[in-house]
């Protein structure tokens, strides 16, 4: 189902990019999330002080509270790849927050963006366990057993790969799913009044949805951080 009324589409079609743009809504919502962002990162460490401003406050709790749950999960060895699953953290919520305004959709509805967060978490897994294990990381795909090692390496081969299915699909399937009702109840009832139940569990959902993925990437980090049995 496409979504009634996006803005950014109908500006292209005005502008001759309509099929782009209609084949590809969450290429344009992602700029439009990118853009707020760097503003956003610009406009808060631009005014840094010793005595906070409220914009200020609101990122360092958010980062800050990020940053001690997951410690909390991985030690201080965790620090390194911070920058990386909170900016992935903060890019999904936005990413799901943003549907929540008329006329705008969120670039998570589309598997491709989904993916694209799925697999950089898939490769730093790795790229983490390699930096801490060193060649000693094969252990993890080998089993405890010497005579199972070809069984144990296929199943944890295609465990690791179901990763990214995992992250990408639970994210995708969530979001994917709110715009749908919201467009079937905007249709069947009216812009205004019917959608708003659904629009305020929609932002719940949309927190709870990426701090599941920010929950989940952590949790792959950790196993892979830890020796194998």
């Amino acid at each position: 189902m496409e979504h009634p009324y996006l803005f950014l589409v109908k500006f292209c079609e005005l502008i001759g990019l309509g099929h782009f743009a209609h084949s590809n809504p969450h290429v344009l919502y992602t700029w439009v999330v990118m853009i707020l962002l760097i503003v956003l990162g610009y406009l808060a460490a631009k005014g840094i002080q010793m005595i906070p401003t409220k914009g200020q406050n609101v990122f360092e709790v958010l980062v800050g509270g990020l940053e001690d749950f997951m410690v909390e999960l991985t030690g201080d060895e965790g620090r390194w790849f911070f920058p990386m699953i909170a900016t992935i953290f903060i890019y999904i919520l936005v990413c799901n927050l943003i549907g929540m305004i008329p006329g705008f959709y969120p670039p998570t509805a589309d598997l491709n963006t989904t993916l694209s967060c799925a697999i950089p978490v898939f490769v730093l897994t790795h790229a983490i366990g390699i930096k801490r294990h060193g060649m000693k990381y094969i252990k993890h795909f080998i089993g405890p057993v010497w005579w199972l090692v070809p069984l144990f390496f296929i199943i944890e081969l295609i465990g690791h790969f179901a990763r990214v299915l995992s992250l990408s699909f639970r994210l995708f399937g969530n979001m994917m799913g709110h715009e749908l009702v919201l467009g079937i109840l905007m249709f069947l009832a009216g812009a205004f009044f019917a959608p708003l139940p659904i629009m305020a569990l929609g932002v719940f959902v949309a927190l709870v949805q990426a701090f599941v993925f920010f929950l989940l990437a952590i949790m792959y980090f950790v196993g892979a951080m830890e020796e194998a049995h």
